[in-house]
C-alpha cells in the first residue's frame, strides 16, 4: 500500500530469478477451493477490487496507516478504474471470484533521470488464498508488462511495521531503496 509509514523499495525487473510467464492456471492441490487464474482486468471489475482495496486499506491500519478505508471506496473505485484502462491492473480470479489483484504504472516526472520506474501502488490477496503463490503471480504479471514496457527498475512502499510484506517483498527480490520517515506533532 502507498500510504502511511514505509520504506521505498526499488528492484531491477530483469533481477528476479527465472522470469517466466505465470498467467496460467496456478495448479496447486487445495481441498475447497478452485484454481486460481492471473490476468489482465478490465472496467467491469472495479467495483470488485475497490471492494478488495477497502479490504486492503483496513487490514493496513493494523499496520500504523493513517489511510481510511470505507470512506475512501469510490476514490479508490476511480483509482482502480483508470489503472484498468492504461493497462496497470491484473487481477486474480477463483471461478468468478475476484481474490486478488495488483496496480501498477509507470512513473511519471519532470527530471530527467538515468533509468525508466515502474511503480506498484497496491497488491492484495484475500487471506484465505494467501500462501498459496497468488501474491507473487500478481507482483510477476505487474512486473512482465512494466519491463515488456522498457521498465528497468519497480519501486513500492511497504509499512514499515508490516513484516510479513516486507518478508514477502524481500522474497521477490526488493530491497531497500528510500526510507520514508513521520512524526506526529502535537
Amino acid at each position: 500500500m502507498r500510504t502511511g509509514r514505509g520504506s521505498n523499495r526499488a528492484t531491477p525487473v530483469s533481477s528476479r530469478p527465472e522470469r517466466t510467464k505465470r498467467l496460467a492456471t496456478l495448479s496447486v492441490s487445495v481441498e475447497d477451493q478452485p484454481p486460481v487464474t492471473v490476468e489482465p482486468g478490465d472496467v467491469s471489475v472495479a467495483d470488485r477490487v475497490a471492494e478488495l482495496w477497502v479490504a486492503l486499506a483496513a487490514d493496513q491500519r493494523a499496520h500504523g496507516s493513517h489511510l481510511q478505508a470505507a470512506t475512501n471506496r469510490d476514490l479508490a473505485r476511480d483509482a482502480v478504474a483508470q489503472h484498468a484502462v492504461t493497462g496497470g491492473l491484473v487481477v486474480a480470479r477463483a471461478d468468478d471470484e475476484i481474490v486478488g489483484f495488483v496496480t501498477f504504472s509507470k512513473e511519471q516526472g519532470d527530471y530527467d533521470v538515468d533509468s525508466r520506474r515502474g511503480l506498484i501502488h497496491d497488491i492484495f490477496v484475500r487471506e484465505s488464498y494467501r500462501g498459496r503463490g497468488v501474491g507473487g503471480r500478481l507482483l510477476d504479471a505487474a512486473e512482465e508488462r512494466l519491463a515488456s514496457d522498457g521498465i528497468e527498475y519497480v519501486s513500492l512502499e511497504v509499512l514499515a511495521d508490516n513484516a510479513a510484506a516486507r518478508r514477502f517483498y524481500e522474497r521477490a527480490g526488493y530491497d531497500e531503496f528510500r526510507v520514508e520517515m513521520e512524526k506526529q506533532l502535537e
